[in-house]
């Protein structure tokens, strides 16, 4: 069985960081039940062509002991902006095509989407409007 990779709100702050967003990192749940909101943590990052994301943790995951031990954070919910608005992308890119939330997202594919986003050249929208093709 594959194994799962824990994400924590400062693993995803730096992933964004390193790709040159600037990046707002707040901690939820915490490891009581008791703890009021219903995120384990939630990121918010600006990347500089204009394209915002908001990544959340909605709540721990827990595992059978065979899989890993305990409870983790392995997948995480990704809403993308522009404009200050909910977004999708233009056609022909591999995510948010007709939504703006991807859900249920592990490290290997945030990073994709991570990559994807910030390479998004904003003029594109545009230029798709313009064709009726958006």
């Amino acid at each position: 069985m594959d194994s799962f990779v824990a994400m924590t709100a400062e693993s995803v702050g730096d992933l964004l960081t390193d790709a040159g967003a600037e990046v707002m990192v707040r901690s939820g749940r915490s490891d009581s039940y008791s703890a009021p909101r219903e995120f384990s943590f939630e990121v918010k990052a600006t990347f500089p062509n204009g394209m915002g994301m908001h990544i959340v943790a909605r709540q721990f995951n827990y595992r059978d002991p065979w899989e890993t031990t305990g409870r983790v954070n392995d997948l995480v919910d990704v809403m993308l902006f522009r404009d200050g608005a909910l977004s999708h992308l233009p056609k022909g890119f591999p995510w948010f095509q007709g939504i703006e939330e991807e859900c249920g997202i592990d490290e290997d594919r945030l990073k994709a989407i991570v990559e994807c986003v910030k390479k998004v050249n904003v003029k594109l929208y545009l230029l798709q409007e313009m064709t009726g093709d958006l």
